[in-house]
């Protein structure tokens, strides 16, 4: 049995399907490529806040408790996330359930309303999301790294974005960054765990051939302009001390990141990396 399959719907949505039939659930994972490294510094933390909003309405289902309630009925699990470089939802459930999950998360992803009641709601939710991640400690030590590395850009700046910006974002502009970038040839469909494959694929053409092609939106490219060694320190009152040290190093596409994973598991990674026996 192949591991994946892959398949491109005339529009440019690409499918995959990773058959797992011991599997007692299906997941299904829809990705797009949109994330913060995609807004300008007037939007930046609109594909964060777009994500929450996507579970907000639908035409389908309007309220937040309809899309809610679906999902806790079938036992299932359903959540989203964005990256710098995409966003993503997904949902699971038994195999017998996967019809309500393609349904669901197709609906989510497709037919979200963006009520303009609802996003002046989710901003309070937003920022306070943004002030829990501030108090997680080791994770914005990481984001404060990526800030020195790349500096006042789209890969410098955080996801969830800056207060004062996610006040004033309107539904406007929630439009037309959807337009903008989630569009077929930036989009990915993929199931994995138990199912019939030819039953599957039928149905996910049917939802998301229809989606009618359009020019993607782009991205400012990174600027690499680090000519020196660079610090950063920020002081918080707790009674610990977080220490991010790294280097510039390759590409997803060169090979010698697989050396360079070897180092980093060697020198940091797991128990019985030279960092952690040294330190404990």
């Amino acid at each position: 049995m192949e591991p994946y399959k892959k398949i491109t719907l005339e529009n440019g949505v690409r499918v995959i399907l990773v058959p797992q039939p011991q599997s007692l659930t299906t997941t299904m994972l829809v990705l797009v490529e949109a994330g913060s490294k995609y807004e300008t510094k007037e939007i930046n933390g609109l594909s964060h806040f777009l994500e929450h909003m996507c579970f907000k309405g639908t035409e389908k289902r309007p309220r937040p408790i309809d899309i809610a309630v679906e999902i806790d009925r079938i036992g299932g699990a359903s959540n989203a996330f964005t990256s710098h470089e995409y966003t993503g939802y997904y949902a699971k459930a038994q195999r017998k359930h996967f019809p309500i999950v393609l349904d669901l998360v197709s609906d989510v992803y497709l037919h979200s309303t963006f009520d303009a009641q609802e996003i002046d709601k989710e901003r309070g939710v937003i920022i306070e999301e943004n002030n829990y991640r501030d108090e997680i400690l080791p994770n914005k030590a990481a984001e404060l790294f990526m800030e020195l590395l790349y500096g006042d850009q789209p890969a410098g700046w955080g996801i969830g974005g800056k207060k004062e910006v996610i006040q004033r974002l309107s539904r406007d502009q929630f439009l037309a960054y959807r337009a903008a970038h989630y569009v077929p040839h930036a989009t990915i469909v993929v199931v994995a765990g138990s199912f019939d494959e030819s039953t599957i694929l039928e149905e996910i053409k049917n939802i998301f051939s229809a989606i009618p092609s359009s020019e993607k939106g782009s991205k400012t490219p990174t600027r690499e302009y680090q000519e020196q060694p660079a610090v950063m320190v920020k002081h918080k009152a707790t009674d610990q001390t977080h220490l991010v040290m790294g280097v510039r190093a390759f590409d997803t596409f060169d090979t010698r990141r697989y050396a360079l994973q070897v180092l980093v598991n060697v020198l940091g990674g797991g128990m019985r990396s030279r960092l952690f026996q040294r330190i404990r």
